[in-house]
């Protein structure tokens, strides 16, 4: 017989226990016990060991006879315990509190498991357990005195007790509360009680609850001097007690309880004699096991033999793998000095193509400026968005390696959602217009109006994804949207989507777009870029803990979705609003000082100046700038880094061993990260990256110049 087979025996058998038992059919009751616990020993499962003996114990209990009782009941603790089975320990304990107390043994004892049963039937959330465990508990503080204890419990198990529905703990209720009212000299209260259990007990034929509701009215009338009716229940307690424990049943239960020790020591006896058997076979093992160990001995000594000439080999090998070691040490420095030479290389080109391309885009704005009616003219235009697009290429590489050497850091900025995306259509405009496509805005109201992250690395991931979509679509609509997801405590995950109709990705292609320089071959038309974009995405979305999802069919179009948590801080952003509040207000006049040593950089950073209604004055290097600062008052510095003669830092440093304290902004082409260290150390103030918007600029010196008056 299978063990699933055999487990569903014992089950039934267990199941015909509680039958007979609820019939008061004890003798048959005991039997299947029996039964069960037999084929419980047999496949040596100590979960239903200890089931079978705890049916046993109960049976023995309710027969009156409480040692046997507590004897089971201990047994079928010791073999619950070994399995940590909380279901098993909350029953057995609760029969055992019953044993002690019910059967008058030790009431204090009794209240002690009670109380280890409901820990357990409170862990396993086991409603119906608590309530008849805490009605226990009641019981025997009423039969210790304790009044007040079990007034406590029944008040707060009394709602518990009715919603539960079940008429045999109804019963053990109004029994309580019967008992407490006759404690309480509450006659009437008492009666109307026992007989509500009365009613429950003859209703649902609970023969063993009659006989207690009996007792317990037969004691209230004695209390109470009423005689007659004294003696009319304990009759009626009598006749039913001598039906339920007959003497027949009696001596039946008896004689299986006898059953029930042979077979203990039988299986006992089984167990020693197939120990016995076991150490039978071992004596025959550890013979052959003897003659294991001598060709096991004599294995070793040519392992030995054979391992000497291993260490031998071993030493050569370790010397060709020092060597080796030694020249792999050579390779991985001359390796992070190619690294080294590579993020020099590209630092140097980005500022050198930033230096001119700061002159050409701002040219390009001088000449719409100065001349309107050229605004339409082709050829300018072409011009400003080729050198926008050279601008962006640049970035484009500069971001790569400093993603690529860990450098990006993300940075906690306030922002406004919907003015940062309302800036990058404003940027990328004359894109979307080039290509006679719509871009559209969608932004959850629900998003709070100030957010707390990296807004600039947002920015970036956005501005390439819709650049790219609006590359890839004519005639068609680019989709920006921005819902909120859902709320963690102040994170607000929000879910960006990039939407567009254009010419979509064929499958095979879209493994591989995210990679560096993939582009992917179009036959039909030529699409400009160096294949970073996407990549530069990932990489950014990554710092932010995320990543991207495509969607994309050829000729229907393509979707790009990623989510990104952002805090959102009432107190936080006040905070950070104040502190970055700026007095635009300011009608005065500054001069400002250009240390620039490229003329057409000054021709552009003068005009952009004089458009704000400022003065400025331009030199040539730093020395020039020392005498200038001993002739006239200065408001600001503009401080370029890279100049003949002395640098941008030693110039600060002079300046700031003069006594001069006015603010000074470096203007530089190199990237914000690698100079701003020795930017500050030199006693600047602030950085502005060439090239740059005419408003960033006046943004910075309404920022510094108020801020160094308020100091003064």
């Amino acid at each position: 017989m299978k063990k699933k087979e055999q487990e569903q025996t014992i089950k039934t058998a267990l199941d015909q226990a509680v039958h007979h038992f609820e019939n008061t059919h004890f003798d048959k009751a005991l039997r299947a016990s029996k039964a069960a616990l037999i084929k419980s020993f047999e496949i040596n499962s100590n979960s239903y060991i200890a089931q079978s003996y705890n049916t046993i114990g109960v049976i023995y209990d309710e027969c009156n006879d409480s040692k046997r009782a507590i004897e089971f009941y201990e047994k079928a603790l010791r073999f619950a315990r070994q399995i940590n089975n909380d279901t098993l320990n909350n029953w057995i304990y609760n029969n055992l509190g019953s044993a002690y107390y019910f059967n008058n043994i030790d009431t204090d004892k009794g209240i002690s498991y009670y109380k280890k049963a409901l820990y357990f039937a409170k862990k396993l959330k086991d409603e119906n357990q608590i309530i008849h465990i805490n009605l226990n508990l009641a019981s025997a503080y009423l039969a210790t005195n304790e009044d007040q204890k079990a007034d406590s419990i029944l008040k707060t198990i009394k709602e518990a007790v009715f919603k539960n529905n079940t008429d045999e703990i109804k019963l053990s209720y109004y029994v309580l509360m019967g008992i407490k009212n006759t404690h309480d000299n509450k006659k009437e209260n008492a009666e109307e009680f026992y007989f509500k259990a009365k009613d429950l007990a003859e209703k649902n034929h609970f023969s063993s609850n009659l006989l207690n509701v009996y007792e317990n009215l037969a004691k209230h009338f004695g209390y109470f001097n009423e005689q007659t009716k004294q003696e009319h229940y304990d009759a009626k307690h009598d006749s039913l007690y001598n039906v339920i424990y007959s003497d027949e049943k009696m001596d039946s239960i008896e004689k299986q309880a006898l059953d029930i020790e042979l077979d203990e020591y039988k299986i006992q006896l089984e167990k020693v004699e197939l120990q016995s058997e076991k150490n039978s076979k071992i004596v025959e093992t550890s013979k052959l096991v003897l003659v294991l160990f001598m060709l096991i001995v004599i294995t070793l000594l040519l392992l030995l033999l054979t391992l000497y000439k291993s260490i031998k080999t071993r030493e050569k090998l370790n010397l060709e793998l020092k060597n080796t070691n030694e020249a792999l040490s050579i390779a991985k420095e001359k390796a992070e000095e190619a690294s080294q030479m590579k993020t020099q290389f590209v630092s140097t080109i980005t500022h050198e193509l930033r230096t001119p391309l700061y002159g050409v885009i701002g040219i390009t704005n001088i000449l719409l400026d100065e001349h309107k009616e050229l605004a339409n003219s082709p050829h300018l235009n072409s011009l400003k968005f080729s050198a926008k697009y050279l601008l962006s290429l640049v970035n484009d590489i500069l971001q790569i390696s400093k993603i690529e050497e860990r450098k990006v850091v993300l940075e906690n900025l306030i922002f406004n959602l919907t003015d940062e995306i309302d800036g990058i259509r404003n940027s990328i405009e004359y894109i979307a217009e080039r290509n006679n496509n719509k871009l559209i805005i969608e932004i959850d109201t629900a998003i709070p109006e100030f957010l707390i992250g990296d807004k600039l690395r947002l920015s970036q991931i956005i501005m390439n994804l819709v650049s790219n979509s609006l590359k890839f679509t004519k005639n068609g609509e680019v989709i920006i949207t921005a819902d909120l997801e859902r709320v963690e405590d102040t994170m607000y995950y929000i879910t960006f989507k990039v939407i567009d109709n254009g010419v979509g990705i064929a499958k095979e292609h879209q493994q591989v777009i995210f990679d560096k320089f993939v582009q992917i071959e179009r036959k039909e038309e030529d699409y400009q870029g160096t294949g970073l974009g996407l990549s530069i995405v990932t990489s950014l979305i990554k710092l932010f803990k995320s990543e991207i999802h495509l969607e994309s069919e050829e000729n229907v179009g393509t979707s790009f979705t990623f989510t990104i948590g952002f805090i959102h801080d009432e107190k936080q952003c006040v905070a950070l609003i104040n502190e970055i509040e700026v007095d635009l207000s300011s009608h005065h006049t500054y001069t400002i000082l250009v240390i620039e040593d490229n003329k057409i950089n000054q021709l552009v950073t003068k005009k952009i100046i004089q458009n704000s209604n400022l003065t400025c004055t331009i030199v040539d290097d730093g020395y020039a700038a020392l005498v200038a600062l001993e002739r006239e008052h200065f408001d600001l510095i503009l401080m370029d880094i890279n100049m003949p003669l002395i640098n941008g830092f030693d110039t600060t440093r002079k300046i700031r061993e003069k006594g001069y304290t006015m603010p000074i902004i470096a203007l530089t082409a190199f990237d914000k990260q690698e100079v701003s260290e020795e930017v500050y150390a030199s006693g600047m103030n602030d950085i502005l990256i060439k090239p740059f918007e005419p408003t960033k600029l006046y943004q910075i010196i309404s920022t510094h110049i108020p801020k160094k008056e308020s100091d003064d």
